[in-house]
This record gives C-alpha cells, structure tokens and sequence, in this order.
C-alpha cells in the first residue's frame, strides 16, 4: 500500500519533537508556545490515504498552498500512520500546536476525538475538524458539507448515461458519511429515471481495513458490479477509487469521480476520458478560508457547510462530453435549483 512509504511521522515521543513536512510544507522543529511566537501558517494532518490521493487530502493539500501564496507562509502537512492509537493523533495535534501552527485542521471525521482533546489544551490556536460537527469549543471550526446534494446531482448524470439501467456505487468505509454519498446518488437516479437498479457496495467495515487507501480493493469491487451489468460507477472512497475508475476505463463504461475533479487529475490523466464527471465538496477552499479567518484575526468557529447553494457542493464540467450533453445540463440545473429552494429533499441515509 503506498500511503506505508510516505509516512512521515514514526511516532511522537515529545512536545518538541521536530516533525518532518511532507512535499507541501516545510520542516519546522519550534518549540515555543503557539501563543508567544509568530504564526508558521497552518498545519494539516492527513486522513488515511494521505498525500496524492488525487481526492480528499490533496483537495485539503491544494487549500494550504493557495494559503502560503497568498499571506507568506511556511506551512506544514503530516501523514498518518499504520494502526495508529487515538493518543497517536493527539499528540500530533498537541506537537503542531505547540510549534506555533495555526489554524492546526484534522483531514477526516476519524481526528474528530483527538481534536476534542487537544483544542482544550491550546485555547488560543484555532483547530478544524474536516467531516465530522461534532465537536463544539470556542477554538474549533467543523468544516462539514452537504456531499448528498453533489451525489444526488451524480446520480441524474448516472440515470441519464446509463444504456443497462444498472449503475454502481461504491463506498469506502462503511460509516454514516459515505451512507451520506449513497443515499443521494441512490435517489437521484430514482428520481431521475424509473427501473433503474443501484448496486451499493462497501470496500471495509473501517478505514483500518484500508477502505481508503486500497486502489486494488476498489479495481476488483467495480469489476464486480461491471460483470453485474453496471456501466456506470460512483466511488465515494479516497485512494480506492483510482482502482474503481481504471476498472472503468477498461471497460469501456462511465466512472463518476469525487471530491475533486478526477478529470483534471495528472494521476488518472490515462483514465479521463471514462470519468463522466465528479461529486465535488470544496474541502480546498474551506482549509483556505479557515486559514485567512485566523489570519485576519476573525477565526471561524462553530459549523461552517459546504452545500449546492454557497458553492460548497457541485458537479464538475470538465470532461466535454458531459458539458456539452444538452439533455443532462438541463436535468442538473433543474436538480440544483430544486435543492436549493428546498423542492427536492435529499436523504442523508
């Protein structure tokens, strides 16, 4: 598995312990409070699958750079490890803190205890807590996004290509924010066009079992409902899904990418002519603007969602074909304003 070379920290033993930058920051080995010493920018923490997994950690990874441009900083991001204890994540939270990095963000609902923790100890950091609302404290910001309302916008894509009347979705992990991703592609394509069947399917029952970060995993689940008679596959699964959109590249059938816009991705550059279009949750601009809230001194805090009506959710354009389908622009503009003037009620599970 790829994410086990890139590991970046091997364990925190101190306060102090200077942490190694992956390739989007720099190295810093401070010491010093966060509440006496100049601000080095903010820090990231990686979910499973980490850096260059042409998803949900580099659209995270994509937000800090836009930040160091902009306000000058040397920011830093670290990778998780292998079966890693819950102190594993708080003590790296604590050790970021403490060098002087803030807004210091958890990527992924599984930071959600470790941020609890560790935003009590540094009352005067802003900590951010990507996919999970959980945790309120004055210091906090949970960046969380209405990811049913893209998937719901997926799934008319997905109940307009289809020639089989049988699509795929395919989940990560399976845990109540990848149900999320189901339920609305899941009723988008109900809604969109009737007989359709939806095969849901889900890689592990927890991201330990690498339901992430398993491109095989997701090449062999979507094998699977191909040989079923899908010809349209959704992947809501980080890393796995590069395997679920080479299986449909192979196949010759449509994948639906996530989180970021997998068609302008170098890594899947091979594949872009099967990806339809991506479910896209704006997790860049959110560890932007949470980085440029504490920057000028007004932090966020509290709940802050992406959704189709503030541009925190949409449904990429990128591949021509898509674009320039008269029939599906027209079924997914109507979808969009029926979401956002509240006509169109989408589940979450």
């Amino acid at each position: 598995m790829r994410r086990v070379s890139r590991i970046t920290i091997a364990g925190v033993a101190t306060a102090a312990l200077a942490l190694t930058a992956s390739a989007c920051g720099s190295s810093s080995s401070e010491s010093s409070s966060s509440s006496d010493s100049k601000n080095l920018g903010l820090a990231l923490a990686y979910d499973v699958g980490g850096k260059g997994d042409q998803s949900f950690n580099d659209a995270a990874t994509a937000g800090l750079d836009k930040a160091d441009k902009e306000f000058g900083y040397k920011s830093t991001a670290v990778e998780p490890q292998d079966g890693e204890s819950e102190a594993d994540k708080v003590q790296r939270l604590e050790t970021l803190a403490k060098q002087g990095y803030n807004p210091v963000i958890g990527v992924g609902f599984a930071y959600a205890p470790a941020v609890k923790e560790a935003s009590a100890k540094f009352p005067k950091t802003t900590f951010g807590i990507v996919d999970d609302e959980q945790t309120k404290a004055d210091n906090v910001a949970d960046l969380v996004f209405s990811e049913e309302q893209a998937s719901y916008l997926a799934g008319v894509a997905a109940a307009l290509s289809t020639k089989s009347n049988t699509v795929g979705f395919i989940g990560g992990v399976d845990v109540p924010l990848i149900h999320k991703f189901a339920a609305g592609y899941k009723q988008g394509v109900e809604d969109t066009k009737k007989g359709v069947t939806v095969k849901v399917q889900y890689l592990t029952e927890t991201a330990a079992e690498g339901g992430f970060s398993s491109p095989d995993k997701g090449e062999s689940a979507a094998e699977g409902q191909i040989d079923d008679g899908a010809d349209v596959v959704y992947a809501a699964a980080g890393l796995s899904g590069q395997g679920v959109i080479k299986a449909a590249n192979a196949n010759k059938i449509w994948a639906i990418g996530v989180d970021s816009d997998q068609y302008k991705q170098d890594a899947l550059k091979a594949y872009k002519a099967s990806i339809l279009t991506s479910a896209m949750k704006n997790v860049e601009g959110a560890v932007y603007e949470l980085a440029k809230s504490v920057h000028d001194g007004k932090p966020e805090t509290g709940v802050v969602r992406g959704s189709l009506s503030n541009g925190g959710v949409s449904v990429s354009n990128s591949n021509p074909e898509f674009a320039d389908n008269a029939k599906i622009q027209d079924a997914i503009k109507k979808a969009s304003e029926g979401i956002k003037d509240g006509t169109i009620k989408v589940k979450t599970s």
